[in-house]
């Protein structure tokens, strides 16, 4: 992803209008009002040869009369214009344009980029509404309303619901730190937009309306990127196969499965959320609850009724109650009247006054075991509710260093209103129903969840799994190369048994009764009989499969049936013969399925729910992106409904999840080695308390190779990076930066000279905020890396002793690069080091240049650069004191 010039698309210090008009109802006209008519201080220009003046402004006829050189081109020209334009401003220097222009075809949308591309001109649209930077004063947008100023940006595909939205927010008082609407988002996308806002520090949450992705790779390693930093929530339409198709004639991309994009959204720590309302819901959460680690909830009210609605919303959403426990029962029961429920919720009656309301939630203030508490009040006759909010204000904020813990809800309208502002001042969160507020909770409990999905970072493959691929590939190459796509049932249970997953050992024989039974006596009874056939991919919807079959009469019979029905029934269908395996009979077993396939737009997708031959009916089932590690495969299988199957019940002793987790992590490594695979049905494994086991397996492969680390959404940790190598007498271990070095990290930085933290960025700060040290170690390994250099001294405390790090352009040309190791190490040839592994990385991956700009007087960094083979070259945006270095490394 690239956010290269996007300030000048956001915060553009001159603006040109291109198509700017008097002719009023056109977009032009429209723009140009806007952009006139509000607070922007920038420079303002029209160009249109039509006119000479507009509203006081002078009008030139095309770009070269312009007296300056615009940072942001506003384009509302026809369609057939636009490329032309696009060339012309990217020669002159223009580095942004908002193209509002509708009904470009392919051809246009192609030379446009095309001419925009070797400039690194950023174009947003065509066929957009504009956007709108409220903090600036700036309206670049036909939209008939301007946007309040605030702390939540919005990002969306549809240009109606830029304009429906700036008028529903308005309404309500909520502003936004920027407002943009992507239109058919040639280049600037929602990768793009991520990555800028993740670093916006007037920016508090990110809100996308999304109808389809097209860029998967890309928008999963920014949004996974801006979701550390700061809550990124998503309404994506499409949720039904209406919506699918629909989504797919509004934007010309494939949506894909909705499941998927729910397990996209979950690994990269965002939330999703159903309507446009349940946004600013969860924004407010969000910001004000993200910090509370809370899963359960605990009600305090005045009014019976109105905890009976909380109780029964939560019991909907999944949210749990928490459990009073003795000492907490005591203690309201010293401060309320006999007649409290007794429980959660707490009711403490509706004739309480004042200070019952305020012993009550003392008591549940003290005791961290309540989770969060939700206030829900109904007003009386017997104290006025502004009084109730005065009091509880102090025990709501007596700890500001703890986490928030109370919600609340006002039940009515005038008589509460005053109560409700006072809270709202205290920086408490308001909901307007139960059922809102403990949606809002269970918003909250899901957000945490993918956060902790966010921060897992699995290589492809794990050390502790050893599977034969060269089996496997043999395997795959033979079906192939004799035109089989779909791998008989022996071929795929020996893929699994490669992948050290248990299978039932099974035998094939010829199409014969005899055969079958003669197999069956040397396996022992009873067992399984199936069909063997290439043109048969489910067996039982022909009755392909018989069970428990107790001695050789049973196996012949069975057999004979089964040839006769598929005689029948498919009359065209190859049978090779049958498979003779063991029955097996274990004890409290649960019927799992395990899958894969391939989804349109994220790639390979590992499915996992409860199995059996009613798995279409029973739709208990759940989608993980690869690659899984056990974390990651115990959150896959928690999101279906079989999972407290697993967990034991009554007398039945819990599920073997570990086996069951090393099945799901091995069919992820499957598909990160064998790009082949197409699909694969594990179906049923039998999973108990004594381990898991494959009864039947099924996989299509596909020449294609759709599947492979390659193709992954996310693209695993680098793991093949990592080495060990000596320096300076002791063991140095150079690897990619991870996630989880976000600790590291801040201690290296604050080890540093201030004066060598300027020589590498430019000013000598040591610190920094959280946003923009996850943005350093939670990186796109595609289009960024990070090495860093650790080593344990005498203390055995693991320390970051340098990093050297390349972010590469949009189209792999050049790869920008900076290297700082610390203070006491400069000169120690430990930059060297991690230059030459830099160097050597970026030439796998085919990046034709490094660049950096480096202060004239870092004489360090330009004696290692030239050691390297650094050239030095002009740099037109460079700094009076700076030189631009360069190595080829094609």
């Amino acid at each position: 992803m690239s956010i290269r010039h996007l300030d000048s698309l956001l915060d553009p210090a001159s603006i040109a209008v291109f198509g700017a008009s008097q002719r009023l109802g056109s977009v032009g006209a429209t723009v140009w009002q806007n952009l006139t008519h509000g607070s922007y201080r920038g420079g303002l220009y029209a160009v249109n040869p039509k006119y000479r003046e507009l509203g006081g402004y002078p009008v030139v006829a095309h770009a070269r009369a312009l007296p300056v050189v615009p940072a942001l081109a506003l384009i509302c020209t026809p369609p057939a214009s636009v490329p032309g334009l696009i060339k012309e401003l990217a020669q002159l220097g223009t580095h942004a344009a908002v193209v509002m222009t509708s009904g470009l075809d392919s051809v246009q949308k192609q030379a446009m980029l095309d001419a925009a591309r070797p400039h690194l001109l950023r174009i947003l649209g065509p066929n957009c509404i504009g956007l709108l930077a409220p903090h600036k004063g700036l309206n670049a947008s036909f939209a008939h309303i301007d946007a309040l100023p605030g702390e939540l940006a919005f990002v969306s595909q549809s240009g109606a619901l830029v304009t429906a939205m700036l008028d529903w927010a308005q309404g309500r008082g909520i502003g936004f730190s920027q407002f943009v609407s992507l239109g058919e988002h040639a280049d600037v996308d929602f990768g793009d937009m991520l990555d800028y806002l993740a670093s916006d520090p007037k920016t508090r949450a990110i809100l996308l309306y999304a109808e389809s992705i097209q860029s998967p790779r890309k928008f999963m390693s920014a949004a996974r990127a801006a979701a550390r930093n700061k809550p990124v929530i998503v309404v994506k339409a499409g949720r039904s196969a209406q919506g699918q198709l629909a989504a797919a004639s509004h934007t010309g991309a494939l949506a894909g499965s909705d499941m998927v994009f729910d397990a996209a959204i979950a690994r990269a720590g965002m939330l999703r959320v159903n309507t446009l309302q349940e946004l600013f819901l969860a924004a407010q959460t969000l910001s004000r609850f993200r910090t509370n680690a809370s899963d359960s909830i605990t009600i305090l009210t005045n009014g019976g009724g109105a905890g009976v609605m909380a109780a029964d919303a939560a019991a909907f959403a999944g949210v749990k109650l928490s459990e009073l426990n003795d000492t907490t029962r005591q203690q309201l029961d010293a401060v309320l009247p006999p007649n409290w429920s007794h429980g959660n919720p707490v009711d403490i009656i509706g004739d309480a006054p004042v200070a019952r309301y305020e012993q009550a939630l003392k008591v549940l203030n003290d005791d961290p075991a309540v989770g969060a508490l939700l206030f829900i009040h109904a007003p009386t006759a017997i104290v006025p509710s502004a009084e109730i909010a005065r009091a509880l204000v102090p025990l709501a904020q007596h700890d500001r260093l703890a986490p928030p813990r109370l919600m609340s809800c006002w039940l009515g309208d005038k008589s509460v209103a005053e109560a409700r502002q006072i809270f709202q001042d205290a920086g408490i969160a308001n909901f307007d129903t139960p059922e809102q507020a403990v949606r809002a909770f269970s918003m909250l409990v899901q957000y945490r969840q993918n956060q902790a999905e966010l921060t897992e970072a699995p290589s492809a493959l794990l050390p502790d799994l050893c599977p034969d691929m060269a089996r496997i590939k043999t395997l795959v190459r033979e079906a192939l190369a004799d035109g089989r796509e779909l791998l008989t049932e022996p071929e795929a249970k020996a893929v699994l048994d490669a992948c050290c997953i248990p299978v039932v050992p099974t035998q094939r024989v010829g199409a014969t009764a005899e055969e079958a039974a003669t197999a069956a006596v040397t396996i022992g009874f009873p067992v399984v009989l199936k069909i063997l056939s290439a043109d048969i991919s489910h067996k039982s919807d022909v009755g392909g499969v018989a069970l428990n079959l107790q001695d050789e009469v049973e196996v012949r019979a069975a057999a004979q049936t089964m040839l006769t029905r598929v005689l029948r029934q498919h009359p065209q269908a190859r049978v090779q013969g049958f498979t003779v395996q063991a029955m097996v009979r274990r004890q409290h077993a649960q019927e799992l399925i395990v899958g894969s396939t391939i989804d349109s737009v994220f790639g390979p997708v590992i499915l996992f729910g409860q199995g059996g031959t009613a798995v279409e009916v029973l739709a208990d089932r759940a989608v993980a992106l690869p690659p899984l590690n056990v974390p990651l495969s115990r959150a896959l299988v928690s999101r279906t409904r079989v999972s407290r199957l697993l967990a034991g019940w009554r007398d039945t002793p819990a599920a073997d999840e570990a086996a069951l987790h090393r099945v799901l992590v091995a069919v992820s490594q499957l598909l990160a080695e064998i790009p082949e695979i197409a699909e694969l049905d594990i179906n049923p494994l039998i999973v108990n308390f004594e381990g898991a086991i494959a009864l039947d397996a099924r996989i299509r492969l596909s020449a294609a190779a759709p599947a492979g680390a390659g193709n992954f959404a996310i693209r695993p940790y680098p793991s093949q990076l990592e080495e060990t190598v000596q320096w300076q007498g002791r063991n140095l271990f150079l690897r990619p930066i991870r996630p989880e070095d976000e600790a590291l990290h801040m201690a290296f930085l604050q080890q540093l000279d201030p004066e060598d933290v300027r020589m590498r960025v430019f000013y000598s700060k040591r610190t920094m905020e959280r946003s923009e040290l996850a943005r350093l170690v939670q990186i796109d390994y595609a289009r960024e890396m990070a090495f860093v250099a650790l080593a344990n001294p005498a203390d055995g405390q693991l320390q970051t002793l340098g990093v050297v790090r390349a972010v590469a352009d949009p189209d792999n040309i050049e790869a920008e690069f900076g290297v700082i190791v610390r203070s006491e190490l400069k000169g120690s040839g430990l930059g060297l080091l991690l230059m030459q592994k830099m160097i050597a990385y970026l030439r796998t991956q085919g990046t034709q240049r490094m660049v950096a700009t480096v202060l004239d007087y870092n004489e360090r960094m330009l004696k290692l650069a030239k050691t390297l083979g650094f050239q030095e070259r002009p740099a037109l945006d460079a700094e009076a004191d700076t030189k631009e270095i360069f190595l080829s490394l094609i």
